[in-house]
């Protein structure tokens, strides 16, 4: 009994010294982490919109009144040519067929779609994976958001086709409702 109980201190113990290192390694790389990601978002953005574009987080509480009526949005930015705002990109989760997309689409201010990327993804090697290269994404360059958007579906990912149109209708619907002029 005695040695159940001193295992089960050194147990304890163990798991609170680990439980803290963990947290201030957390908090240590807390802020990296986030300016890697915001790294990766700046590159999709600039992909969709050009280099010359600059962007800026849609203003918070907009931005957080939209994220609390639609949780698969991530975030939102604004494209910006000098003080004028040119368009607005809105990252959002979908399902695909091998789990969740996560998707960037770019509305430009007279309705149309500047661009999507598929920034992450676990869908099939040489099937679904195939929905971020060019020959898929530009297929949205220039669909108007007046109506639903569709393209031709990848050959052999239709799940995965599926699941992109859902996301970027998402965001072409929270445009509309929320975003245009």
């Amino acid at each position: 009994m005695k040695e159940t109980l001193k295992l089960g201190i050194i147990l304890f113990v163990f798991t609170v010294v680990s439980a803290g290192v963990l947290a201030v390694s957390n908090n240590a790389t807390k802020g990296k982490i986030a300016e890697l990601e915001m790294a990766g978002s700046i590159g999709a953005l600039q992909e969709i919109f050009g280099e010359d574009v600059k962007f800026q987080p849609l203003e918070e509480n907009k931005q957080n009144q939209i994220i609390e009526a639609n949780p698969s949005v991530v975030e939102i930015f604004e494209a910006l040519n000098g003080d004028s705002v040119v368009g607005y990109a809105i990252k959002n989760i979908s399902k695909g067929f091998g789990g969740d997309l996560l998707l960037m689409t770019g509305f430009n201010i007279d309705g149309t779609v500047s661009g999507m990327r598929v920034l992450e993804h676990s869908e099939t090697p040489g099937l679904g994976a195939r929905s971020e290269e060019p020959e898929f994404t530009n297929r949205f360059i220039g669909l108007s958001t007046a109506d639903d958007i569709t393209v031709e579906a990848l050959s052999g990912a239709t799940g995965t086709t599926n699941g992109v149109l859902a996301g970027v209708n998402s965001a072409r619907e929270i445009f509309n409702s929320e975003l245009s002029n």
